[in-house]
């Protein structure tokens, strides 16, 4: 009995797919984001659901807008306007990965092929859960945060000077006589040491101790119309890189060209860029054994590790970047950035600048370029070789190579640039500014991605080539016609009684037989049989029994006849074999058979000698 496949039953089996590929990235990315706010120590100042909400939205684009406020004394002056663009890659690289796996296993398992239709309908399922399921964190990601004054705000014993230590520079604050005449700050004359009369040079030294169990509220929410763009876009780009960088999952026929050119290259530099997110994870977790805080430095190579590695790249590709950083913020970047970026306005930031600091650096571009050669070599074994010449091959894969590279390194550029400033105003007035922007040239990119990628393509396919491995592992999915089985549907309304599993290399004539082709036989000459019997009109011989009767030509033969008197290839017909021998019938009157006689007896030993 056949079962075929209603369209509801289609319908029903897409829906569940795409719920269940939305729900498990989110999941995952849920997972990652709280793991790494819990090590880095934030969740003891906020709750970490809205945190992880807003940290999940950010991964995917989104736009989190938060707004400061501090209180003391009862006062609620100091205000802090932040503006943050960021992207946690950690949790973003989780999901996609997530993301793209669960969505390429769920094409591979629909029987007979994908088509066009069936694609896009699968791709819109999965784009219109996965932007409901952000509308909904926007809605949870709105909240504030505590933190109290002490994490922020160096007493003066330390000799650091916090932002209030700059009160009495600010241009005619210094000269006042008083700070009971204050507007606002009448009530600030019963303090110890005021009075009244304290001026504003006494202002750090009176107000930091108090100051201290001050706390900075900081909330936050979600912007919900730009995150839900954000996110469709991000969940579509992620499907079409997975599509692109999978070679065994099936493309309706016209897509089939894309197995050929964008596959083999795509998949390479894909699997190129998650070696160097493992090293950047590999470098966080030195930081673990070797810094003083193990659990924040986990959490930062968690969120941050990518983010480390895909700068880093392009960087050693010598794309240029360019940055400026100032305040606090100064302090939490490396060395060498450091002093780089320190001197206020936007510098350029190179490979050589950051080498006259650290002279260590140049082993990014080392790296980087070891990683460009194994993406060549990656190219070569996974397109097939045609025909054609050594240098034709390589020309195509440096081509491959170079058209993809040009797209993936302005990516990486514009996913890992940042941008953090926070302003702290005192009744209005500007106290302490803090930023830090990095950004790099897209066009540069884009120009010197094709070049390094063409290099490294062309490179690879002669070290493929000289190697043996051009072509090892070149694969080209299958894409069956879509024709009615003789058997019926087979599972799930599909075109045969079972879906036959993809060949894993190219047919080889050289080592299949079945596949050579035959010489050309030649046509066989036939002997016409020798006649039977007289000639037709002669007198039969005296003695001679009659022939037997015959059926007439085209008719069925008669019961009993066997096949041995059939003409063979010579023409000449085998001889029909004779009837079972019969034995003579025993009377009851007969005498016995005489017994066989005994055997002789065996001889001696020794009779022959």
């Amino acid at each position: 009995m056949s079962v075929t496949a209603t369209p509801h039953t289609g319908a029903a089996a897409v829906l569940l797919s795409a719920v269940a590929t939305v729900c498990w990235a989110f999941l995952a990315m849920t997972g990652v984001a709280a793991l790494g706010l819990h090590l880095l120590g934030v969740d003891a100042y906020g709750s970490l659901g809205p945190m992880t909400a807003a940290v999940v939205v950010l991964a995917v684009g989104g736009t989190v807008s938060p707004h400061g406020d501090v209180s003391a004394f009862g006062v609620s002056g100091v205000t802090a306007e932040t503006a943050i663009d960021i992207v946690p890659l950690g949790v973003s690289v989780v999901g996609a990965l997530l993301l793209g796996l669960l969505f390429l296993r769920s094409l591979r398992a629909v029987p007979g092929g994908i088509t066009s239709g069936a694609l896009a309908a699968r791709a819109a399922a999965v784009v219109a859960l996965f932007t409901a399921l952000v509308g909904g964190l926007a809605w949870a990601g709105h909240d504030s945060v505590t933190i109290p004054a002490r994490k922020l705000i160096p007493a003066p014993a330390g000799g650091g000077g916090g932002p209030l230590d700059r009160l009495p520079d600010l241009p005619g604050l210094g000269d006042l006589p008083g700070l009971g005449d204050l507007p606002g700050l009448g009530d600030l004359g019963g303090l110890p040491g005021l009075g009244g009369q304290g001026t504003a040079h006494d202002l750090p030294g009176l107000l930091l101790p108090g100051l201290a169990d001050a706390r900075l509220r900081v909330d936050f929410a979600v912007a919900a119309g730009p995150s839900l763009v954000a996110g469709a876009l991000w969940v579509l780009g992620v499907l079409l890189i997975a599509l692109a960088a999978s070679r065994r999952t099936p493309l309706p026929r016209a897509l089939a060209g894309a197995d050929r050119f964008v596959r083999p290259a795509a998949s390479a530099l894909t699997q190129v860029l998650l070696v160097a997110v493992l090293l950047g994870l590999a470098a966080g977790l030195y930081g673990v054994t070797e810094g003083g805080q193990p659990r924040r430095a986990l959490g930062a190579a968690l969120l941050g590790a990518p983010n480390g590695a895909w700068l880093a790249l392009p960087l050693g590709l010598l794309v240029p970047w360019y940055g400026s950083a100032s305040g606090a913020l100064l302090h939490v970047l490396p060395a060498s950035l450091r002093e780089l970026l320190g001197g206020g306005g936007e510098r350029p930031v190179t490979l050589s600048r950051l080498a006259e600091q650290t002279p260590g650096v140049w082993a990014t571009a080392l790296v980087a370029v070891v990683l460009m050669l194994l993406a060549g070599v990656l190219t070569a074994m996974r397109t097939a070789r045609t025909e054609a010449g050594l240098l034709a091959y390589a020309g195509g894969c440096a081509l491959r190579l170079g058209v993809v590279t040009a797209l993936a390194v302005p990516l990486l550029v514009w996913l890992t640039e940042v941008a953090v400033a926070v302003r702290l105003s005192l009744f209005g007035i500007g106290v302490h500014e803090t930023g830090l922007t990095l950004h790099g040239g897209l066009g540069t990119g884009a120009v010197l991605g094709a070049l390094w990628g063409g290099a490294a393509g062309l490179a690879g396919a002669l070290l493929a080539a000289g190697a043996g491995l051009a072509g090892r592992r070149a694969t080209v999915p299958a894409h069956p016609a879509h024709v009615p089985s003789p058997y019926g549907p087979g599972p799930g309304g599909g075109p045969g009684p079972y879906t036959p599993s993809r060949p894993y290399r190219q047919p080889n004539p050289d080592t299949n037989p079945y596949l050579r082709a035959l010489p050309p036989r030649e046509p066989e000459r036939r002997v016409p049989p020798p006649p039977e019997g007289p000639p037709p009109g002669a007198p039969p011989t005296p003695g001679t029994p009659p022939p037997p009767d015959r059926p007439p030509a085209g008719g069925p033969p008669p019961h009993g006849s066997d096949t041995a008197s059939a003409p063979t290839v010579s023409g000449t017909p085998l001889p029909r074999p004779g009837g079972p021998r019969s034995r003579p019938k025993r009377r009851w009157d007969d005498p016995p058979p005489e017994p066989p006689p005994p055997p002789p007896p065996p001889g001696r030993p020794d009779a022959g000698r």
